[in-house]
C-alpha cells in the first residue's frame, strides 16, 4: 500500500505526455512552478506559424483548422517570439524558407533590443538558439525561424544585464538547444518569474548552453493531451509540433 501511495503521489506531481517523442513535465526550480516540453527536431514536426491567405492565424484553433488539410493538428504550442501591434513579427521571421521579416541586429527599445537577443532557427534535423549577430554572419539556411529577445543564455554564460532578485517578473516563456541541436526544450512560467531566475532554469537545472527568451505577460501553452488550453488575445508568430489528426488527445 505504502508504495502504491508513492506511486500515486508522483503522478500527481509529475505528468508525461508521450505524443511521439514529445514530453512534458510540471516542476518547480527556486520556487517557480514551471511547464516543460521537451522536443526532438529530428523525429517530430516543429513548425511555425503566423499567418495563412486569411490573414493572421492568431489562436491555436485557427493553426488546427489550417492543419486538417493535411490530416494533422496540434500537439503541442505556445507564443513564438514578439510582434508589433499590427502582429507581425519583430525582426526575422521565416516560414518554409520564405523570409517574411529581416533581421535586426541594432539596439532599440523594450526586451526584444536587450542586446544580445538571438534567433531560434529549424534547419534539416536539428535546432538551434544563435545569437543574432553570430547568426548574420553565418546566415544559416533556416526552413524556420523567429527572432527574439533578450537572450536567456549566451554560451553557457547568463545575460550580462540580468540582475539576482530583479523586480521586473512576468509569467515568461522561452526555448533552449544543446550544443548538437538535438534537444529543444521549451518552457513556460506558471507563476511570475524574473529573467535572472529564468535564465538560470535554462543554464543551471535544464544545462542547455543557448536560450532564447520568446515573451512575457502575453505568454501561454497548448497541450491537449494534458487538457491545457491557455487562452488570451491574438498573438503573432507561434511554434508547434504537428502529429496525425486524432492522435493529439488522450
Amino acid at each position: 500500500m505504502r508504495q502504491l501511495a508513492s506511486l500515486l503521489t508522483l503522478a500527481l506531481s509529475f505528468f508525461a505526455v508521450p505524443v511521439q517523442a514529445l514530453e512534458c513535465q510540471r516542476m518547480s526550480y527556486l520556487d517557480t512552478p514551471y511547464t516543460i516540453c521537451e522536443v526532438d527536431p529530428a523525429a517530430e514536426d516543429l513548425r511555425l506559424f503566423h499567418s495563412d491567405d486569411r490573414g493572421l492565424l492568431g489562436h491555436y484553433a485557427r493553426i488546427n483548422q489550417l492543419l486538417e488539410g493535411e490530416g494533422r493538428e496540434l500537439s503541442f504550442a505556445m507564443n513564438g517570439g514578439m510582434y508589433h501591434s499590427d502582429r507581425s513579427p519583430v525582426g526575422l521571421y521565416v516560414e518554409e524558407g520564405v523570409e517574411k521579416t529581416p533581421l535586426l541586429t541594432g539596439a532599440s527599445p523594450g526586451n526584444f533590443g536587450l542586446l544580445p537577443n538571438g534567433v531560434f532557427c529549424l534547419r534539416g534535423s536539428r535546432a538551434d538558439v544563435i545569437e543574432s549577430r553570430a547568426f548574420a554572419a553565418a546566415r544559416p539556411d533556416c526552413r524556420f525561424a523567429t527572432q527574439s529577445g533578450p537572450m536567456l543564455v549566451i554560451n553557457g554564460a547568463l545575460h550580462p544585464r540580468f540582475i539576482p532578485g530583479g523586480t521586473s517578473r512576468h509569467i515568461r516563456n522561452g526555448v533552449g538547444t544543446s550544443a548538437d541541436g538535438r534537444r529543444v526544450v521549451f518552457a513556460i512560467s506558471d507563476a511570475r518569474v524574473n529573467f535572472h531566475d529564468f535564465g538560470r532554469l535554462f543554464r543551471d537545472h535544464l544545462k542547455l548552453p543557448n536560450a532564447l527568451f520568446l515573451d512575457g505577460k502575453v505568454s501561454r501553452v497548448f497541450i491537449p493531451a494534458e487538457g491545457r488550453r491557455d487562452i488570451g488575445f491574438p498573438v503573432g508568430p507561434m511554434i508547434g509540433v504537428t502529429v496525425p489528426l486524432g492522435s493529439a488527445r488522450n
